[in-house]
């Protein structure tokens, strides 16, 4: 895998960067982006702050935050050089999680997980499945099973293999 450091992380990458409340900036900061996000380089990683997350220039960029975070909010944020991934890579490095109680489901980089692996692009093209899958359910007219139900049967091998949606849903009738 790729390794990454403070010349090349922010070229078409995924990482999840952790909120960090305690963290002051050095005067003579690393770098200023255009749109005044501010970072500073360490040996382990990158401290960010800004105001923008998700989708930053050609990367995605997440931040993982406490209850009190709200967009456009000025945060720091830290992620180590390990926690950056390619996303325009032929490779495998993401697995989809859900939460079917909140009818979420997200993209998460691999770490020592055993789970199905997707290329990025793979991963938001079955995230956008999914979530049409809990947002509108009649689909679920044509089967038996009540939706909850219906939609993890449907969902969790979605997940966890190579098969289309069609594929999963005709298996059903």
């Amino acid at each position: 895998m790729k390794t990454y450091n403070k010349t090349n992380f922010f070229k078409h990458t995924f990482c999840e960067f952790t909120q960090i409340n305690d963290f002051q900036f050095p005067e003579n900061t690393n770098y200023k982006s255009k749109s005044e996000s501010v970072y500073f380089y360490t040996e382990d990683g990158v401290y960010r702050k800004s105001n923008h997350w998700g989708r930053v220039a050609n990367c995605r960029w997440k931040l993982i935050t406490d209850d009190d975070y709200k967009n456009q909010q000025i945060v720091i944020g830290f992620a180590k050089w390990t926690d950056f991934y390619p996303i325009n890579s032929k490779e495998k490095y993401f697995f989809i999680e859900v939460d079917f109680n909140k009818k979420i489901a997200k993209i998460k980089p691999k770490r020592k997980t055993p789970n199905f692996l997707f290329t990025f692009s793979e991963a938001q093209k079955r995230i956008n499945q999914i979530n049409h899958l809990f947002k509108d359910d009649k689909w679920a007219k044509y089967y038996d099973l009540e939706i909850n139900e219906l939609s993890k049967q449907i969902i969790t091998p979605f997940i966890s293999s190579d098969k289309s949606l069609q594929e999963i849903k005709q298996s059903f009738k």
